[in-house]
C-alpha cells in the first residue's frame, strides 16, 4: 500500500514512458510477424513442400504466427493499462495536493509523511493563550486536526486501492485465456486495456468463490504457472538459517483447491499437477542443529487429496498420487524440531494411495505404493510443525522391476487434544450439574 510520501513524490511520468515502450514493442512484433509469415510460415503454405512433414510443420508454424499476433495485442493492452494508471494516479494526486492546500489554509501543518498538526507558528498571542488555557479552544483544535487527517488518510487509501487495481490488471492481462490457440501459457490474444474490467472480473471471481448454499460456505482457488527456469542460491547459513541451492526448469504447474465449511464441519480437496525438472540442496550447521539434503527429479507428478473434519474432534483423509520419471535424493536432519534420515532412487512410474483418520488430535495414517521400474526408498523421522503438531513415521520399499513400498505416520496435535478434553470435561460438568438439579428437585 503506497504511503502519503510515495503518492506525492513518485515520478508518474515513468508510466507513460513505459507505455510508449510497450507500443514500440507491438510495432516491432508486427514487423517480425510479417517476416516470419514470409520467410518461415510461408514455406509450408506453398506448393513446393507437401506431405505429412509439411502438414505437421504448418500447424506448428501457424501456432507461432498466432503467438506473434497475440503478443501485439498483449503489448498494446499493457500500454493502455499503464496510461490508464497514469490518468488515475495523476487525478488522485491532484486531489491530495488540493486537500493539503486546504488544510494549510485552515491553519494546519502537513508533514512530508502526511501527518496533520495544528500550525502554531502563525498564531497571535491571544490565540496562543487560548490554546494553552481554553479547553473549548483546545477541543476545537483537536477536532479540526482529526478531520483533516481523516480526509488526507482517505485520499491516500483511495490511491492505494487504485494501485491494487493496477496490480490486478497487470497480473491478469498477461494470462493466456485461450487454451485452444496451441499453447497453455502463451501470449494473451484477448488482452484488454481497461483496469476497471479486470477489477470487476476479480471481484466477481472472489464472490463466486465464497458462495454459501444451505449453510455451507465455499472457497476455492486455482493457479497455473510455467514455463519457467531459474537458479537460486543462499550461501551463508548463519544465525540459524540454512544454505540452499535450487535449479529448476518447470514446464507447467497447476494447482486447485476447494473448501466447504459449515460450523464445525469442514470438507476440503486439493489437486496438483507438475511437469519439469528440479534439483535442490539444503545444508546447515548452526545453533539449531545439522541439516543436509539433496534431491533431484524429472518427470510428471499428480496429486489429489480429500479431507473431512469435524472441529478438533475427528477427521479422515484420502490421497492418491502418480509419478512418471526419475528421482533420487538423500537427507539427514537433526534439530530441536525435526530428526529425519532417508534416501531414495527410482526410475519408472509409481502410484500411491494413502488414508488415515484422527480422533481428538491423535492421528494414524498409512500409505502403499506400486512401482513399475527399478528403485529403492527408505526414510524415518520425527517432526514438529510450526502449529505444534508432532509427526512420527517412516516408509520403506524396493523394486527390481515391479515392487512398491509401505509407510505409516502417527500424528499428535496438542491443541486439538487439549480442546477435546476441555470440551469433554465441560460436557461432563454440565451433565453432573443437570443430575444434581434433578435430584434436588425430587427432594
Amino acid at each position: 500500500m503506497p504511503t502519503y510520501h510515495e503518492a506525492m513524490t513518485t515520478d508518474l511520468s515513468t508510466l507513460t514512458a513505459a507505455a510508449g515502450r510497450w507500443d514500440g514493442m507491438a510495432k516491432e512484433l508486427h514487423k517480425q510477424e510479417i517476416a516470419y509469415k514470409r520467410d518461415v510460415y510461408g514455406i509450408s503454405m506453398g506448393q513446393t513442400w507437401r506431405g505429412l512433414s509439411a502438414d505437421a510443420a504448418g500447424r506448428r508454424f501457424a501456432t507461432t504466427h498466432t503467438e506473434f499476433q497475440n503478443a501485439q495485442v498483449e503489448a498494446k493492452a499493457v500500454a493502455s493499462l499503464l496510461r490508464d494508471a497514469h490518468t488515475q494516479f495523476t487525478e488522485l494526486r491532484k486531489q491530495l495536493e488540493s486537500a493539503r492546500a486546504d488544510a494549510v489554509e485552515a491553519g494546519m501543518a502537513v508533514s512530508d509523511q502526511g501527518v496533520v498538526s495544528y500550525d502554531t507558528a502563525k498564531l497571535s498571542d491571544g490565540e496562543r493563550t487560548a490554546l494553552h488555557h481554553d479547553p473549548d479552544y483546545q477541543q476545537s483544535v483537536r477536532t479540526a486536526v482529526v478531520s483533516w487527517q481523516s480526509r488526507i488518510d482517505q485520499l491516500v487509501k483511495d490511491f492505494g486501492e487504485a494501485d491494487t487495481g493496477v496490480e490486478i490488471a497487470l497480473s491478469a492481462v498477461v494470462i493466456d485465456s485461450n487454451f485452444n490457440d496451441g499453447t497453455l501459457t502463451g501470449f494473451n490474444g484477448q488482452a484488454q486495456g481497461d483496469i476497471e474490467k479486470y477489477e470487476a472480473e476479480a471481484a466477481a471471481a472472489a464472490k463466486d468463490s465464497r458462495t454459501q448454499t444451505n449453510g455451507w460456505k465455499s472457497e476455492g482457488n486455482a493457479k497455473l504457472t510455467g514455463p519457467d527456469v531459474g537458479v537460486t542460491i543462499t550461501s551463508d547459513p548463519k544465525y540459524g538459517k540454512e544454505g540452499s541451492v535450487k535449479v529448476y526448469a518447470d514446464l507447467f504447474h497447476a494447482t486447485a483447491d476447494k473448501t466447504l465449511t459449515n460450523g464445525d464441519w469442514k470438507l476440503s480437496g486439493i489437486g496438483d499437477v507438475y511437469g519439469g525438472v528440479r534439483a535442490t540442496a539444503n545444508y546447515g550447521f548452526n545453533d539449531k542443529g545439522i541439516v543436509g539434503k539433496a534431491e533431484a527429479s524429472a518427470g510428471l507428478r499428480a496429486l489429489t487429496e480429500i479431507r473431512g473434519e469435524y472441529g478438533p474432534y475427528a477427521g479422515v483423509y484420502g490421497r492418491a498420487e502418480g509419478f512418471a520419471g526419475a528421482e533420487a535424493g538423500v537427507n539427514a536432519k537433526v534439530t530441536k524440531e525435526e530428526v529425519t534420515v532417508g534416501a531414495k532412487a527410482f526410475a519408472g512410474a509409481k502410484g500411491t494411495i494413502a488414508g488415515g483418520g484422527e480422533v481428538a488430535g491423535i492421528g494414524l495414517g498409512a500409505s502403499a505404493e506400486g512401482w513399475a521400474g527399478p528403485g529403492a526408498e527408505a526414510w524415518w523421522g520425527y517432526k514438529k510443525d510450526d502449529d505444534g503438531t508432532f509427526h512420527l513415521g517412516g516408509e520403506a520399499g524396493v523394486s527390481p522391476i515391479l515392487g512398491g513400498s509401505v509407510g505409516v505416520e502417527i500424528t499428535l496435535d496438542p491443541d486439538k487434544l487439549s480442546k477435546t478434553v476441555g470440551d469433554a470435561a465441560d460436557a461432563i460438568g454440565e451433565g453432573v450439574g443437570s443430575v444434581k438439579d434433578n435430584v434436588t428437585d425430587w427432594f
